[in-house]
C-alpha cells in the first residue's frame, strides 16, 4: 500500500510487541529483519544505500531544542519561512498564512529582514521571549487532571491550536495520534523516601486497549532507575497477581513488597519520581480512555 506524504521530511517510528519470551523475540526480530527502506523507484528491485554526508555545517552536538532556544527571533522565522517550502502549510492554516504575509513571511520564499518596519522588527524579536513561558504554562492545563494524572486527548491533531503544538514541539519530538497511543503522566512528582504507593485496577478496569499498555516509572532526570531486577515497568506482560475481588494492584516502593507480588512490584528510588502510562491501540468503546469512561487509578500512599 502507497501512502503519500504530504512533506518531504517524513519520521517513523515502528512498534513490536513481544512477550518476553524467547520465541516471540525470534518472531519478532524476523518481522524486523523483513524491513526495508527504499526510494520508491527502487521497490522489488535489488538497492545499496549510498554513503550518506554530513554537512559541517549543522551543529549535530547541540540539542535542536536548545540551538531554537538560542536563536533570535527574526532569525527564527527567516528559517520558519524557508522551511515553509518544503513542509507547506495545511488548508486549515490559510488565515494564519495570511497574517505572516502581511509581515513578510511567505512560505518557501526568502525573508528580507531588510525591509521589515521596525515595529515588526521589535515584535518578532520579542516573540521568544514570549512564546515560551506560554507555551510551558500550556502544558498542565493541556490535558484532562484525574486521580492525579494529566491525559491528553488529541495529541497529533493539532488543527490551528498552534499553542498545543508548540507545546509538544518543546517537550518532545512529536506524538501519536490519540486512537494509536495515549500518554497519561503523573501531573506532580511522588516521592519514594517518604512513602509507598499502589495503584489498584478493580476487576474489568485494566487498561483498556487493544494492543499492549506499560506503567513506567523515570527518576528526576527522566532516565529509568537503576534496580537489582533490571525492571523498569509494569506492563501487560507481567503475570500480575490478582486480589480475591478479581481486581489487582501495582505496588510502586523501593524494597520489594515479597516473593508472591513481585510481578506486581515496580522498583522505585528512595527519592523523587515521576510515571508515564502507555496506552497502544486504545479501545473506542466504553471503559475507554478516549472518551473519558476509562481513567487510570490514583498512585496513592499505601496503608
Amino acid at each position: 500500500k502507497q501512502v503519500k506524504s504530504p512533506t518531504a521530511l517524513v519520521w517513523m517510528i515502528g512498534r513490536i510487541y513481544c512477550t518476553g519470551s524467547a520465541e516471540d523475540y525470534a518472531a519478532a526480530h524476523k518481522v524486523e529483519d523483513g524491513m526495508k527502506l527504499v526510494p520508491l523507484s527502487a521497490y522489488g528491485k535489488a538497492y545499496t544505500q549510498p554513503a550518506g554526508t554530513i554537512d559541517p555545517n549543522i551543529d549535530v552536538k547541540t540539542a535542536p531544542v536548545k540551538q531554537v532556544a538560542q536563536m533570535d527571533g527574526v532569525s527564527f522565522f527567516a528559517l520558519f519561512a524557508s522551511l515553509l517550502k518544503h513542509n507547506p502549510p495545511a488548508a486549515a492554516d490559510a488565515p494564519m498564512i495570511a497574517k505572516l504575509a502581511q509581515l513578510g513571511i511567505v512560505p518557501g520564499q526568502k525573508l528580507d529582514t531588510s525591509k521589515l518596519h521596525p515595529t515588526v522588527k521589535a515584535a518578532m524579536e520579542a516573540a521568544p521571549k514570549a512564546a515560551y513561558p506560554q507555551m510551558k504554562a500550556y502544558l498542565p492545563k493541556a490535558g484532562k487532571l484525574v486521580n492525579g494524572w494529566s491525559v491528553i486527548i488529541g495529541l497529533g491533531e493539532y488543527g490551528t491550536n498552534y499553542l498545543l503544538r508548540g507545546m509538544v514541539a518543546l517537550i518532545g519530538l512529536g506524538a501519536n495520534l490519540s486512537k494509536d497511543a495515549v500518554y497519561p503522566a503523573l501531573a506532580a512528582p511522588l516521592d519514594g523516601s517518604k512513602n509507598k504507593y499502589v495503584m489498584r485496577f478493580p476487576k474489568g478496569m485494566s487498561p483498556p486497549v487493544n494492543a499492549f499498555w506499560s506503567i513506567t516509572l523515570y527518576n528526576t532526570r527522566q532516565f529509568f532507575y537503576d534496580n537489582p531486577l533490571n525492571k523498569y515497568n509494569v506492563s501487560a506482560r507481567n503475570k500480575v497477581k490478582y486480589n480475591a475481588d478479581g481486581s489487582f494492584d501495582v505496588y510502586i516502593q523501593h524494597k520489594s513488597p515479597g516473593a508472591a507480588l513481585q510481578e506486581n512490584w515496580l522498583p522505585a528510588p528512595a527519592d523523587k519520581f515521576t510515571m508515564i502510562m502507555r496506552l497502544y491501540w486504545p479501545k473506542d468503546s466504553p471503559p475507554s480512555v478516549l472518551n473519558g469512561t476509562w481513567d487510570p487509578p490514583a498512585a496513592s500512599p499505601a496503608q
